[in-house]
């Protein structure tokens, strides 16, 4: 997937370095229960990619078209059951439409190309540019739960109400 400004590719063994600046950045892992203490960075990026070999699993690296990396995004099976899309954006790219863009598309492609028909999307509600987020491209809040010590939103969208 791809447009003008930025392309998804899936993850691979190569990615790490750029992925650990994900897993280490408190602004990113702020409402993600706090940064990935260095040890465990590689442990829990060989099991992303491990996962991503999974069929019913996607997870991407998104760069912009100069090949800087600014991001992932993945479709994976949530902790309730169903299809959870998730993303992890650099703090240098908020803001810019790229999260918005990227979601659209990922979201499109599970509705049109693999045949999802709901996906879920959770969230800590405290984490309001992220509840926005989400209701931009399409999700509405579905139920709260309490879930790692805080308050989390369960977002939902269907293939009929995304597509009309």
């Amino acid at each position: 997937m791809d447009t003008l400004r930025w392309f998804i590719t899936e993850i691979t063994d190569n990615d790490f370095e750029e992925v650990k600046k994900i897993y280490v950045n408190e602004q990113v892992r702020k409402y993600l229960g706090g940064v990935i203490p260095e040890e465990h960075t590689r442990a829990k990026f060989n099991d992303t990619v491990a996962r991503s070999n999974n069929s019913d699993t996607c997870f991407w690296v998104v760069r912009l078209k100069n090949n800087q990396f600014i991001g992932l995004v993945s479709l994976d099976k949530h902790v309730d059951g169903g299809i959870e899309v998730s993303y992890e954006f650099l703090p240098a790219w908020w803001g810019q439409g790229y999260a918005t863009e990227v979601l659209s598309q990922v979201i499109k492609y599970a509705f049109e190309e693999l045949g999802i028909v709901k996906l879920l999307a959770e969230t800590q509600t405290a984490n309001l540019s992220s509840c926005k987020l989400l209701e931009r491209v399409g999700l509405k809040l579905e139920r709260k739960v309490q879930r790692f010590g805080v308050e989390q939103g369960i977002f939902s969208v269907e293939k009929s109400s995304a597509l009309t």
